[in-house]
């Protein structure tokens, strides 16, 4: 009986059933074929193997857990802790890189290219949940001594994308190391504790500590340069002002902008603070004013060396070229008299005297000595 309804139920339908699960084996083959054996490293699948990824770290209660987890997995521990966040540091990502990062926090195409861009102006905005705060980075170049090339100031950005429970920062350019920030930080729980926030202010106040620095150094090269500008032999030329004024000016672009987000970031309707970091932020604000106010200063003087240059150089000019007009009358009193005594003629005074010629020399050699002294005596040689 058993054998009878086993026959009973094969056929045609059954068949089909089975041609079809055969096709189905078959194509799921084909795919397996298709897809790679391991999965392509990006952000998500392990920070580790990324070179973009400077550090990435889990915050509970303001200290940092162990170990290096994937932002993925660093990300859904700190949404399930009420104090926790992660921060994901980032150095001059790819898009491709940085597109695992944007699909996980929900960022818009607007938002990832503005935190991929190497040249942004300081900015604070928000965009939905993530708030986006552009500062500038800088760094003072050693040099042996300034010319008409050299490098005085050189400048990045970074990018900090903040909410409720990440901070993503993107560095871009050798200014502006994130380490040193990372570390301090760490020492301070209490501080750490306040959240994204905290990273926030840290990066901001080592902005505006490195911009007294390099404002420091730079108005060394100035003084420097004012103190050779009327100097002769061995001053600085106009092109060496010109460069250092360069230098000051995309200083200023980095220092200048920021005072307006520091501003707007003090604002509740702008940017919800902890009101633990309000005060911060606004001594910080105060600090930033002092490197603008030297920054100006310095500008301002720069631009009255560059002035006073100038005129020295144009009055230089003007006693080169009184020197010049002066041993040109001496020339030409010797050419107007060999020039006359060089005429065809047959009667000409003192022609035919036999000390004619020396006599026309020494009134050519005392004429060219009482011209010396005029112009000597009126300050022309």
């Amino acid at each position: 009986m058993a054998r009878s309804v086993t026959l009973g139920v094969k056929g045609p339908g059954v068949q089909q059933v089975k041609v079809g699960r055969r096709v189905g084996r078959m194509i799921g083959r084909m795919m397996r074929h298709l897809q790679p054996e391991e999965p392509l490293p990006h952000l998500l699948a392990g920070a580790a193997e990324d070179d973009a990824v400077v550090d990435c770290a889990l915050y509970v209660r303001g200290a940092r857990q162990p170990g290096r987890p994937t932002f993925h997995d660093a990300y859904a521990a700190a949404r399930r802790r009420r104090n926790g966040f992660v921060w994901l540091g980032l150095f001059q990502p790819t898009w491709a890189q940085f597109a695992a990062v944007a699909e996980e926090l929900g960022l818009d195409d607007l938002t990832t290219e503005k935190a991929l861009a190497p040249e942004r102006r300081p900015t604070v905005e928000r965009r939905g949940d993530v708030t986006m705060l552009i500062v500038r980075t800088a760094r003072y170049v050693e040099h042996a001594e300034l010319t008409a090339t050299s490098e005085v100031v050189d400048t990045g950005a970074v990018t900090l994308l903040i909410g409720a429970h990440f901070v993503v920062s993107v560095r871009h350019g050798g200014a502006g190391a994130l380490a040193d920030v990372r570390q301090r930080l760490e020492q301070r729980p209490a501080m750490l504790g306040n959240g994204p926030w905290a990273v926030a202010y840290a990066v901001c106040d080592r902005m505006v500590d490195v911009y007294h620095e390099v404002a420091a150094d730079v108005e060394q090269d100035v003084e420097q340069l004012e103190q050779t500008a009327f100097l002769r032999v061995g001053g600085c030329d106009v092109q060496q002002i010109y460069q250092l004024k360069r230098e000051l000016v995309e200083f200023k672009r980095a220092v200048l902008p920021l005072q307006a987000p520091l501003r707007r970031m003090n604002d509740p309707a702008v940017v919800e603070l902890p009101p633990q970091l309000r005060q911060y932020f606004a001594d910080m604000h105060g600090r930033l004013t002092q490197v603008v106010e030297q920054v100006a200063s310095d500008n301002e003087l720069l631009d009255s060396i560059l002035q006073a240059r100038l005129a020295q150089v144009g009055l230089d000019q003007n006693n080169d070229m009184r020197k010049i007009a002066s041993w040109a009358a001496i020339a030409a009193l010797q050419t107007a008299i060999a020039g006359i005594y060089g005429m065809n003629f047959e009667r000409i005074p003192g022609l035919q005297w036999q000390y004619g010629f020396y006599l026309i020399l020494l009134i050519m050699a005392v004429g060219s000595v009482i011209l010396y002294r005029l112009f000597r005596r009126s300050g022309w040689l």
